[in-house]
């Protein structure tokens, strides 16, 4: 079982399964919702995800077409996305995690549009997109 909350704690969550294998996106989207070069996202099924507090400061944003984000409307902080063909699985944001988490992150997403001024030095898969995969 994982906890997380949000940076001023009114969000508070538990996770009652082992988020899955978790990449990092640099998507547009996911860079100004992390506020960072990219996001580190993994999925869990939405029926793994209880809100302990925070459902009156959560609220959802539909970034894109189909595209959901939630954060905490006080402090800002992502806590998961997910899309509307597919709302039973939720993209935790691993940063939001106050468990450890062992895990090791498995590919680089959308590395088409990274920012210009990151540079990716590990030797995971990348994708231009979603899943097509650099030559």
């Amino acid at each position: 079982m994982y906890s997380g909350s949000c940076l001023c704690g009114r969000v508070q969550y538990t996770l009652l399964a082992q988020p899955g294998d978790f990449g990092y996106c640099h998507c547009i989207s996911c860079r100004k919702a992390s506020g960072s070069a990219h996001a580190a996202n993994a999925p869990v099924f939405r029926k793994d995800f209880l809100l302990l507090n925070g459902a009156d400061v959560l609220r959802e944003f539909e970034s894109s077409p189909g595209m959901f984000r939630a954060f905490c409307s006080n402090c800002g902080s992502p806590i998961y996305a997910y899309r509307a063909e597919r709302s039973d699985s939720l993209g935790i944001r691993l940063g939001t995690l106050d468990t450890p988490f062992e895990n090791w992150a498995h590919e680089h997403r959308f590395v088409a549009e990274k920012a210009s001024w990151h540079k990716i030095t590990d030797d995971l898969r990348q994708y231009l997109g979603a899943h097509q995969q650099n030559k």
